[in-house]
């Protein structure tokens, strides 16, 4: 299976982090990793029927309780294990984020919280990820910051190079157009102030890397040193998600 893009009628951002050349001459394989925005749009079934197709077995859902409350999760099939994982800890509305700011700094920044403030449940995510044993998902909202942050975490340990996870963040471009027309469908008499929204430029992805190095001394010392991955796990990671 070498499909990047999975298309759903409910799901804009649905995609498999398969493909990137990766540590030691390997790259990471194709269906068993995948990122996306919210399960809990998915209700036709055809669209449940693609993802039981796609083996999924286990959804890590990255958004707080009250967003699930409000917009659902992911609907209860056999076999699926749920596991409701909110890494971000200090909630701000996209849509009113102040046009004059420079906003891919405004990204990053934020970006810079959610690998402090959450340290404990992005631990438990990857957690989650070497343990299963089938496909898994990983999803926020949208599918672009909270999901973006756990896919170059995740690459990263994989030894995918910063260009690739960088070409990887961006692709929720991809989706703007569309996730700014469900913003619009969902908050009728709304005006959508920052003329940001959606967007997912390379930029901020590497400012969030780049202030995790100049913090921790590199990306693998926030990973090894305050998340506490250690070498078995990585070596488990890289079993598991790495071509032989």
């Amino acid at each position: 299976m070498t499909t990047r893009h999975h298309d759903f009628q409910a799901l804009h951002n649905f995609r498999d982090l398969g493909g990137y050349p990766a540590a030691d001459g390997r790259s990471v394989r194709w269906g068993l990793l995948y990122r996306s925005d919210s399960l809990g749009k998915l209700t036709s079934d055809a669209d449940l029927d693609k993802l039981r197709a796609l083996g999924i077995r286990t959804v890590i859902d990255l958004r707080y309780p009250w967003e699930i409350a409000a917009k659902g999760r992911v609907p209860e099939l056999d076999g699926l294990e749920y596991h409701n994982l909110s890494i971000e800890h200090r909630p701000y509305d996209q849509a009113e984020i102040d046009p004059g700011l420079d906003p891919w700094r405004y990204l990053a920044d934020r970006f810079a919280e959610v690998a402090e403030d959450g340290v404990k449940e992005i631990r438990q995510v990857l957690d989650v990820i070497t343990a299963a044993e089938a496909p898994v998902v990983f999803h926020c909202a949208s599918g672009k910051d909270r999901t973006g942050l756990i896919a170059a975490l995740l690459l990263t340990l994989l030894g995918v190079a910063e260009d690739d996870i960088a070409a990887d963040f961006a692709l929720t471009e991809l989706a703007t157009a569309q996730l700014a027309a469900d913003w619009h469908a969902a908050h009728p008499g709304r005006t959508l102030r920052w003329p940001g929204f959606g967007r997912a430029p390379e930029t901020v992805i590497r400012l969030t890397l780049a202030d995790l190095a100049a913090r921790h001394g590199s990306v693998e010392a926030y990973l090894t040193g305050t998340l506490g991955i250690d070498r078995e796990q990585i070596t488990a990671l890289r079993t598991r998600l790495l071509s032989a």
